[in-house]
């Protein structure tokens, strides 16, 4: 087991710590003694991944732990439908392994998992744990996936549950913002594998707004990103294909125009040039709006589900009702022209199927993900308070990895397995050793 005692920042740069050691244990043992020695001297503990949440929620000035050395794929049991045909298979995967990573390992067993968000540098722990999802009308978000987990408790005791084994810790740690332990591995239902086939293409926030229900489900996956400033949408819709199907992916050319030079060095530079000056952002955001051509091909689902993200940003996301969500859109259109804050960075608009899992932003009912987004180099401060505002009108509820203001006081209202949640985190972690300052700020 290797340590350090080095500085930390997040991946957007927002939330930086100095943690009193940041140890890479190799074994769920290590784990344990690390969690039992700094809990023995008071001394709180918590557990790092890729750093990609815009919350506080993995800083700490105790004791960093990384599972990067923790990774890769332990075990694979098919599963069977009421019919008795095989319908994919639970996979238990150990918690330090990258989503990137993580995908080649399941296709080359002929498996994916069933959704996933657009960010692929995060661990599998670290995403399910801040509740990450991606988009799809009838697919839910990550936590809803994991059948079966293994954490390390605050007194150093090693926890496995499941919805038979220890149910209602087993309900918390899917969505536990790792304030109920260390997971160090987790089991994932995962289907058959799939490729997707991507529509894109730019279209308007005016036509979408006209059926938003509609939209959603014009495909197993559908999304857009809104350019504030215009009318201008740019739509993505992903169509669930065999695993066997025809694969036609976006040529090497292309992918380094449009994902790497367009999407990444030529925005980087459109958002500095907004920063110095920001008059030139609505001008700047047709020019990206219409710089992204429709274009339609066909690969492997994880590859099509992420794109790589360069250029820093600042971002809130709210679960608002479907019913609500056109409504949501058009007023915070309207307040960005009131406001006369602006931002080069495009609104993205994403659905979700309803889940059971307590701290989830979709608990019980069908959502709309609206999250806006600020480059890291502008002041994001009044434009996310009143999204939030409008965000809140609607009873949207907040996304635990993403910047909000809400307190314990408030989500005890908004989040319905809320108080569920706190108990079992009372049991198992009575002296908060995997307590912080955002732990402090959202729960009791």
């Amino acid at each position: 087991m290797t340590t350090s005692s080095t500085a930390w920042q997040n991946w957007a740069g927002n939330v930086l710590c100095s943690p009193t050691g940041r140890p890479v244990p190799t074994t769920v043992a290590e784990v344990a003694e690390v969690v039992s020695v700094a809990a023995s001297s008071g001394t709180r503990v918590k557990c790092v991944g890729a750093g990609h949440s815009f919350t506080p929620a993995a800083a700490t000035d105790g004791v960093m732990i990384s599972l990067d050395d923790l990774t890769g794929i332990e075990s694979i049991v098919p599963t069977r439908d009421a019919s008795g045909i095989v319908d994919g298979a639970d996979v238990t995967v150990w918690a330090g392994t990258r989503l990137h990573r993580l995908g080649p390992l399941l296709w080359q067993l002929g498996l994916a998992q069933p959704n996933l968000g657009d960010f692929a540098e995060q661990s599998l722990a670290g995403a399910v744990s801040t509740g990450t999802h991606g988009t799809g009308y009838a697919t839910s978000g990550l936590p809803d996936t994991v059948v079966g987990l293994q954490i390390v408790t605050a007194d150093g005791s090693v926890l496995t549950c499941s919805r038979e084994s220890h149910p209602e810790v087993f309900q918390a740690a899917r969505l536990g913002i790792g304030a109920l332990g260390i997971i160090t591995k987790m089991t994932i239902h995962c289907v058959p594998a799939f490729a997707l086939r991507a529509e894109e293409h730019p279209w308007t926030l005016t036509a979408a707004l006209a059926d938003l229900g509609g939209f959603a489900r014009s495909a197993d996956h559908a999304e857009f990103f809104w350019f504030p400033h215009t009318d201008a949408i740019n739509v993505k819709r992903n169509t669930r294909l065999p695993g066997d199907a025809d694969l036609q992916p976006v040529g090497r050319v292309r992918e380094l125009i449009d994902d790497e030079f367009l999407s990444n060095e030529v925005y980087g530079a459109m958002c500095r040039a907004a920063a110095r000056r920001p008059s030139l952002t609505p001008r700047l955001n047709r020019f990206a709006s219409a710089a992204l051509t429709a274009r339609t091909y066909t690969d492997r689902s994880y590859k099509v589900f992420a794109s790589p993200r360069r250029v820093r940003f600042r971002e809130m996301e709210y679960a608002v009702p479907v019913a609500a969500a056109a409504g949501v859109l058009g007023d915070l259109r309207d307040a960005i022209n009131r406001s006369g804050i602006v931002t080069p960075f495009p609104v993205e608009v994403r659905f979700a199927a309803a889940d059971d899992v307590w701290l989830s932003t979709a608990y019980h009912r069908d959502v709309c993900y609206i999250a806006v987004h600020q480059f890291h180099l502008m002041d994001h401060t009044e434009y996310f308070r009143f999204a939030e505002e409008i965000f809140l009108a609607a009873g949207g509820r907040p996304h635990w990895g993403k910047m909000h203001t809400r307190t314990a006081t408030d989500l005890a209202t908004m989040v319905p397995g809320f108080d569920d949640f706190v108990s079992v985190r009372d049991r198992l972690d009575p002296d908060r050793v995997f307590g912080n300052e955002y732990t402090e700020r959202v729960l009791p």
